[in-house]
């Protein structure tokens, strides 16, 4: 795909991608919900990608969720028409819902908000930059927020999120204060961001990347199952081991320099 709202970089098996549409405040339209679908299926089925780093261009915001501006404009809806059969538009968004199992880091910089939660809702390690703030504006403007909350609550405690999402615009969640909630695990410098976040996705990236894909599966599906159906399920994933049926590192090797491991205890 020729690709005009994002740029994708592929290096060390760590694919780089940056969401383009710093004159929008990175705010999606109906090209990039198609470009995103793509991307994470090629992903997914691109075995030189590991990892891939999530970000966006610089600006005063990581993205303002949907682009209210585009979706008025004649073919611009992120809709169908039909109620009854309408997707839900941010699913392309989220490489897990394109059952992407790579995993992701984001780097988060300026205003997250809104839509912006399908992304980061669905994301394995989200670090910011300290001017970060995340903030959904929904109920603001009288439109329901139900998606992006629902994502957030899987990161964050219900209380926080009904607080952002009641609140709408009149409060902001601080990098600091997102820190504390766990909806991120670091907080850096806006100059040091994106170095940080490609620091991170090498050091997966360097891991067998079968058993980084497993990992990343078996956590994911188990938010959707109860818990004794989750460790069955995960204990399977553990049998299945690695995909092509030989070991992609010699853990006696690494634990003791070739000794076997009895003698490694």
């Amino acid at each position: 795909m020729n690709y005009d709202t994002i740029l994708v970089n592929l290096d060390n098996h760590v694919a780089t991608v940056t969401i383009n549409r710093p004159e929008a405040m990175n705010s999606f339209n109906k090209r990039m919900l198609e470009e995103f679908g793509y991307l994470w299926r090629w992903a997914a089925e691109t075995d030189d990608v590991h990892v891939l780093v999530l970000r966006a261009a610089p600006g005063r915001a990581f993205s303002t969720g949907a682009d209210v501006k585009a979706t008025e404009e004649p073919d611009g809806s992120l809709f169908h028409g039909n109620v009854w059969t309408d997707p839900d538009p941010g699913e392309k968004l989220g490489p897990k819902a394109m059952k992407c199992w790579k995993p992701v880091v984001a780097a988060v910089h300026g205003m997250c908000a809104g839509g912006a939660f399908y992304w980061i809702g669905e994301c394995d390690i989200i670090i910011c930059s300290d001017d970060a703030t995340f903030f959904d504006p929904h109920v603001t403007y009288g439109m329901t927020a139900a998606l992006e909350p629902i994502h957030a609550t899987y990161r964050m405690p219900l209380g926080d999120v009904l607080r952002m999402t009641l609140l709408g615009n009149d409060e902001r969640i601080s990098a600091q204060t997102a820190l504390r909630l766990g909806l991120v695990t670091e907080v850096v410098p806006l100059d040091g961001l994106w170095d940080r976040a490609q620091e991170i996705a090498a050091k997966i990236a360097a891991k067998p990347p079968a058993a980084i894909q497993g990992s990343t599966r078996a956590i994911w599906e188990s938010l959707d199952i109860p818990r004794t159906i989750a460790l069955a399920t995960g204990l399977k994933y553990c049998q299945v081991g690695n995909p092509v049926g030989i070991p992609q590192v010699d853990r006696w090797t690494l634990m003791g320099k070739g000794k076997t491991p009895y003698e490694v205890r």
